[in-house]
């Protein structure tokens, strides 16, 4: 296994890892807190929710497999040499965990918060669904020749898929509604944010190596990068350029309901003069 040739990238590789994570971690922060201060999901893609359990699901089996066991990294090696870093860093581990456990979380949202009549599409549950078949035939077909860097590829492969996939309906609701009422611009910031930080560490790693074997050898992880980076800019230009907020809707509402208020306590100090 090779080594770092200089220490100042392998720093900044650690430092854009890390912030990757950060970014990423606390992206999804945002859409809880919202969640939680509306008491509802209205507005959230449901069909995102499930298909993005589903990449980090299978992003988690990747990252974990490359990163602890002995048998898929020597596999890699025996493929690509003994020269080459396993394409996985510590921060990919903590990432995938952590955006599982998040996405569960959410998913508790919605089954206790006001949902309307939102519900998963038969479209998003038949993915998934063939998703984890395919992903089950795989474990077979690799068992008997313990092929097990083809099979945690495959589950790297699912993730990809799903990232691209995982992004559309949101991206329809909000040009169906003409509005990103309800999904947090936070997520979307810091998300780009760390498709920026992950693909930077890339990079420095094939800079130090003088090699690019990282991006072939996990081609998941390059792709997740770029992927997010583009679905990010649209959403950014649905935010603040197509469906923008208008501020004098929410003057109008709360003046309304400054309105409502003045009524309401008038006829209730009406009502307390009679009664005197």
């Amino acid at each position: 296994m090779a080594s770092w040739n200089s220490a100042a990238l392998q720093v900044t590789y650690q430092l854009l890892g890390w912030s990757a994570f950060v970014c990423w971690a606390v992206a999804i922060y945002p859409q809880v807190i919202l969640n939680l201060r509306r008491k509802s999901v209205v507005g959230l893609s449901f069909d995102f929710l499930l298909l993005n359990l589903t990449k980090q699901s299978s992003y988690l089996i990747y990252n974990a497999s490359m990163y602890f066991s002995s048998a898929v990294q020597k596999q890699y090696f025996d493929k690509y040499g003994y020269e080459e870093m396993i394409p996985v860093a510590a921060n990919d581990v903590g990432f995938s965990t952590h955006s599982v456990l998040l996405n569960a979380i959410i998913l508790f949202q919605v089954v206790i918060f006001d949902r309307g009549s939102q519900k998963v599409s038969k479209l998003a549950t038949g993915i998934v669904s063939v998703a984890w078949l395919t992903a089950a035939m795989c474990f077979f077909i690799a068992l008997p020749t313990h092929s097990w860097l083809w099979l945690v590829s495959t589950f790297n492969t699912i993730q990809v898929c799903m990232t691209v996939i995982k992004y559309i309906p949101q991206a329809f609701m909000n040009f169906n509604k003409k509005s990103t009422d309800g999904f947090s611009i936070g997520y979307i910031l810091l998300d780009f944010s760390g498709g920026i930080a992950n693909c930077g560490q890339m990079v420095v790693q094939s800079l130090d190596q003088g090699s690019w074997n990282n991006f072939s050898g996990n081609i998941g992880k390059a792709m997740l990068s770029l992927l997010t980076i583009s679905f990010d800019i649209v959403f950014i230009c649905q935010h603040y350029l197509l469906y923008p907020v208008k501020k004098g809707c929410k003057s109008v509402a709360s003046s309304e309901d400054e309105i409502k208020e003045h009524l309401v306590r008038s006829s209730d100090d009406a009502a307390a003069e009679e009664n005197v």
